[in-house]
């Protein structure tokens, strides 16, 4: 059996894994709390490699040795050596996947948290409540996850049930590896509620899911930007019209406008406000920078690009289908109350299938 190429590479890391496990163990690594915390993570990123190259390298031991019990002259044994060789060998190819997949690189924004923004689309109210539907079905999946989700500012609908335009901050572990495929257009197919004669109309959302931007990550000089203060507009409760708490913030550069109202602090709607800012310039210049790789890739799960339709909730059929690699499901109550763990890993799936066609064979 000829040894896969990658192998070479997994042989390399262990090697590394083995000097840095002595390394750790030296007196001066020992007492150096830095240096010992920067050497312990990086042994435990290679960790899960090695375990299954460990194992890989036994079970290649084992099938030599079945294979020589298959030349056995007895017809028994010979019988048992030959499902052994088979058993090892389907072992074998998994663990070669599994290898594949942990060598894959690291996306540095897949423990991001998000910011989450959805907007009603085509369809008038109808296209609003379905965007309350959505951030309501991403809602329970964080609250599924532990995740935390914090409304950043929201444009309600004229009957209050649904959003022309939400966005929240979603907080957690890996909430962008899990949710990155999300952003395109979602497209609804129902029964309105005002609809008399029973007729389905179709409908539409956008969302969008953005890396969270660290402060050190955007850099924005007082100098590009416009603050403007006002009144709050729209439902108000005790005093939420009764100062100048809302804040619009331009950005000089891009034109690029974020307003947040819904708190009744000025300083809390302009700290809002910038991060919203800042995650979104972060995610213009990372689109920018993403661009060429991803003309190569058109294949893929999807660009993200918001014009994109990658998926129709069929409520007449009960049916869920995801365009870009054409799932479907069904029980669309389960899914709208957050059960999505299957869509989204095979999505996941889907992109890890795509990385492994271009870098390791």
């Amino acid at each position: 059996m000829d040894k896969p190429k990658f192998i070479s590479k997994v042989q390399s890391l262990l090697e590394y894994f083995e000097k840095i496990t002595k390394k750790m163990a030296t007196p001066e690594i020992a007492t150096d709390i830095k240096k010992l915390t920067e050497l312990s993570k990086e042994r435990s990123d290679l960790e899960p490699l090695i375990t299954q190259y460990k194992i890989y390298s036994q079970n290649l031991d084992e099938l030599k040795d079945a294979k020589a019990m298959a030349k056995d002259p007895d017809p028994e044994i010979q019988e048992l050596a030959r499902e052994e060789v088979k058993n090892l060998q389907n072992n074998i190819s998994d663990l070669e996947n599994d290898m594949k997949m942990l060598l894959l690189p690291k996306d540095p924004l897949d423990k991001k948290n998000i910011l989450l923004e959805i907007r009603a689309g085509t369809g008038g109210e109808e296209a609003a409540l379905f965007a309350g539907n959505l951030f309501r079905m991403y809602s329970y999946y964080a609250e599924n996850h532990d995740w935390k989700v914090e409304i950043m500012s929201a444009s309600y609908s004229s009957t209050k049930d649904g959003f022309k335009e939400v966005i929240a901050m979603i907080k957690g572990k890996e909430v962008y590896s899990q949710l990155r495929f999300e952003s395109g257009v979602h497209r609804v197919q129902r029964v309105p509620s005002t609809e008399s004669q029973g007729r389905v109309h179709t409908s539409a959302a956008t969302v969008a899911v953005l890396p969270e931007a660290e402060d050190i990550e955007v850099n924005i000089d007082d100098k590009e930007l416009r603050i403007d203060v006002m009144r709050a507009s729209g439902p108000g409760g005790q005093s939420v019209n009764k100062t100048d708490s809302a804040v619009r913030i331009t950005h000089l550069p891009t034109g690029m406008i974020v307003t947040c109202q819904d708190e009744k602090s000025q300083h809390k709607n302009k700290a809002k406000a910038m991060k919203i800012l800042k995650t979104r310039l972060f995610e213009k210049e990372r689109e920018k920078q993403e661009s060429a790789r991803r003309d190569k890739r058109r294949d893929q799960v999807g660009s993200g690009d918001r014009s994109e339709k990658i998926r129709t909730y069929n409520y007449p059929q009960d049916r869920l289908t995801d365009h870009r690699i054409n799932y479907t499901r069904h029980n669309l109550d389960a899914v709208m109350d957050g059960d999505l763990n299957d869509v989204v890993s095979r999505l996941r799936a889907h992109h890890q299938a795509q990385l492994l066609k271009e870098g390791i064979h």
